[in-house]
């Protein structure tokens, strides 16, 4: 299945401008907490209604270009695309910003945090340039706003303001802005060898006929643009996610967990399928490299994530696994291993924001923060801890939340690559997902709380704006689960064939 028709439509324009606006309202707003707050919240339901008016156009198979004007360098020019695989994504995204909006409202007025206007102001900024991203036409567009997503979130990580924060924050820069400039050599090389940068469904047709001649030449292309994308996190680059962790949870949920990581492997994703294309990927053996690199990481990451006491980089560790098993169904370059890759994208999302969430909640009901201090949790939050233990089945591909899903589809990816040694890969991964999550569980609800106080038992619960924002991402995290298995055909009918329709773009 090929790209169809071409629609012009202003509609990506006004959901990206949604946060970009609401940014300097909040700005306005800085000595008006109730009405700063607001901004974000309206501004995140606005772009979100945008974004999901324009399914039925995608499901029609049809793509929406918005166009500003060409650049200096012939057939390069700034604007938007909207194709199914972007609208997965975008949709994640912009939902999922709702959802923390209301929740950094009961985290950052518990804690009595500063600085809350910068705060929300860079938050907005980050989402403006992660739909950005998303929505992006080509190579220099999706630049652009990889680089403001990595400017706008330096100062969510250093929000503490503490050596440690600053620490991180340098670290993190120097990580991010050194892949600024692999992924700009990367589009400039792609431009030299193709006269363009844009995004095509099977790939960019002038880089495939340049043929074994330039194999070198499109082997190291292919590395600088994984090098781009460090925002994936793949191992060894890796180092500055765990580090990020230090920044308030939100930030770490929304922007670590959903934003700015799931940037990069959408990055990744893109280049695979939009501008090297399955057959290229092939015929260079790009993408057993790229599965090996994968296949290393999630089981690194899993055995590093083990280690962990602090919960926030326990889980940290744990998005580097999950992010390789999204990389790992793309490097499979079969239908059903990307088609599990970008299923994985949102189910992921959700899950791994709630499982940050409840971090969080812990750490405001209780001061904890690492998993050792946490004997009888479950009984104080019951909420939370069920929520968290859900999402937790999840993310081990355990039923009834989503996990399961993404990696049975990842699961028969292997099968149809015949690539049988990563499905051993993908199946010790998720027993070591196990491993260092069900301890965490463990501890919850079956270690007595130091002390052993009545008062230590009594039901105490984060604030409604925290509590009800990790629910609703735990049952939405079911629901996908029970609506695929039980076929009620409430979400499928729009979000799997979404996914099907971004499959056949990425496969001709």
């Amino acid at each position: 299945m090929t790209e169809g028709a071409i629609v012009s439509s202003y509609i990506p324009l006004f959901a990206i401008l949604c946060p970009a606006t609401a940014s300097f309202l909040i700005l306005l707003s800085s000595k008006r907490p109730n009405v700063r707050e607001s901004w974000t919240i309206i501004a995140g339901i606005l772009q979100f209604s945008l974004i999901a008016s324009m399914i039925p156009t995608i499901l029609n198979d049809e793509v929406i270009r918005c166009t500003f004007f060409p650049t200096m360098f012939k057939g390069i020019a700034f604007g938007f695309k909207v194709d199914a695989f972007g609208l997965i994504f975008a949709l994640t995204a912009s939902f999922l910003w709702i959802l923390v909006s209301f929740y950094s409202v009961g985290y950052m007025r518990s804690l009595r945090e500063h600085a809350q206007t910068r705060y929300y102001f860079c938050f907005a900024i980050a989402i403006f340039g992660a739909i950005g991203v998303a929505l992006s036409a080509n190579l220099l567009t999706m630049y652009i706003f990889f680089e403001i997503l990595t400017v706008s979130t330096y100062p969510l990580v250093i929000h503490d303001q503490s050596k440690e924060a600053i620490s991180a924050g340098h670290k993190y820069f120097a990580y991010l802005l050194t892949a600024g400039v692999f992924l700009l050599f990367a589009i400039m090389m792609t431009y030299y060898l193709t006269g363009t940068t844009d995004f095509t469904g099977g790939g960019i047709k002038a880089l495939a006929e340049l043929g074994p001649a330039y194999k070198l030449t499109l082997v190291i292309l292919f590395f600088c643009f994984l090098l781009g994308f460090m925002k994936a996190a793949w191992m060894p680059f890796h180092s500055w996610l765990p580090t990020a962790m230090i920044a308030p949870t939100p930030v770490s949920a929304l922007l670590h967990a959903v934003a700015v990581v799931k940037a990069g492997v959408f990055g990744i994703v893109r280049i695979v399928c939009y501008i090297y294309g399955v057959d290229l990927m092939t015929s260079l053996g790009l993408g057993l490299a790229l599965a090996c690199i994968a296949g290393f990481t999630m089981i690194v990451a899993n055995l590093f994530a083990i280690a962990q006491d602090n919960l926030k980089r326990r889980l940290a560790y744990s998005t580097i696994n999950q992010l390789s098993y999204i990389i790992l169904g793309v490097a499979l370059l079969s239908p059903k291993g990307i088609e599990g890759a970008m299923i994985h994208i949102p189910f992921h999302g959700f899950m791994k924001i709630t499982l940050f969430l409840c971090a969080g909640a812990i750490m405001v009901v209780t001061g904890k923060k690492n998993i050792s201090e946490m004997g009888g949790i479950g009984k104080k939050m019951p909420v939370t801890m069920l929520a968290f233990t859900i999402t937790a089945f999840g993310m081990c591909g355990i039923p009834p939340a989503c996990g399961f899903i993404s990696k049975w589809f990842l699961c028969l990816g292997t099968l149809q690559a015949e690539e049988i040694i990563f499905l051993f890969v993908l199946l010790i991964a998720s027993l070591l997902d196990v491993v260092y999550f069900f301890p965490i569980i463990h501890t919850a609800f079956f270690k007595r709380a130091e002390g052993g106080g009545e008062e230590e038992t009594e039901v105490k619960e984060a604030p409604l704006f925290m509590l009800i924002p990790l629910s609703l991402t735990a049952i939405f995290s079911v629901l996908f689960f029970l609506d695929f298995i039980l076929r009620l055909n409430i979400i499928s009918m729009y979000f799997y064939k979404i996914v099907e329709v971004a499959v056949g773009n990425a496969i001709p």
